[in-house]
């Protein structure tokens, strides 16, 4: 079972991991460690994979969410009995790893280790201009957190996130600064960079934070890609997990 989940020096000493695809059992176009439950992946290889997750971070149980692109952040206390709608988790009790899913949006672990408060958010361009790493930030500060680091894990970069010119305006409207995060792409394409973007709403939080520099599209060997799915007109694809536990 080698899962080798990639990992960020700012949240040393603090159990986490931004795991690809290695490690796990299932098949077929879910090859490897498919951990998304809404997937058509068989239901007891996608178990097994969160079991194996959680255990390689010595946590007792592997908590997610309904992901819906939204701004919501909610307390982790214990294990669900239903999974709330939301895109980001804080909590403060050891045990839990927080773990949010992706495959090709930014996925972002959030700790202060000296407050024991951590947090984990999912962040698409939806969830990032609509202030998903903000409300998270917020929910950790409100539980003792203040001396924040975040990282952030592999998702789509700039060079393969291929736009139209009225999702570019949709970000200029609302901040002209925020043309510095379009490059121009063939016609009237654009190339819009994530990982940049969500850096920058982290670090005007007041976060120290790093993207790992990994690119989902580019690499099929270790990232499950929505974009490259859609690109190949496959039918479905598998979900990468990105957890955090105290």
């Amino acid at each position: 079972m080698d899962l080798n989940p990639l990992t960020s020096d700012l949240l040393d000493g603090t159990a986490h991991g931004f795991f690809t695809r290695r490690g796990g059992v299932s098949t077929g176009m879910y090859a490897g460690l498919n951990t998304g439950e809404g997937s058509a992946d068989r239901a007891e290889d996608v178990v097994e994979n969160r079991r194996r997750v959680a255990e390689r971070l010595g946590a007792a149980h592997l908590i997610s969410v309904h992901q819906i692109h939204s701004d919501v952040a909610v307390r982790v206390e214990r294990p669900w009995v239903e999974k709330p709608e939301a895109d980001a988790m804080v909590t403060t009790t050891p045990g839990l790893a927080l773990g949010v899913l992706s495959a090709d949006c930014a996925p972002v672990l959030l700790a202060d280790r000296e407050a024991g408060v951590i947090g984990a958010a999912h962040a698409g361009w939806k969830g990032a201009i609509g202030g998903v790493l903000e409300a998270v930030v917020a929910a950790m500060q409100a539980m003792g957190a203040n001396r924040l680091r975040a990282a952030i894990g592999p998702c789509i970069s700039q060079r393969a996130y291929e736009v139209g010119p009225e999702f570019a305006e949709r970000f200029i409207d609302e901040d002209h600064e925020y043309a510095r995060f379009f490059a121009q792409g063939e016609g009237d394409r654009m190339q819009f960079d994530l990982p940049g973007f969500a850096l920058m709403r982290l670090r005007a939080a007041g976060v120290e934070a790093e993207w790992t520099g990994h690119c989902t599209f580019s690499d099929e060997v270790r990232f499950f890609s929505y974009r490259r799915t859609c690109h190949r007109g496959e039918p479905d694809y598998g979900r990468l997990v990105s957890a955090i536990t105290l």
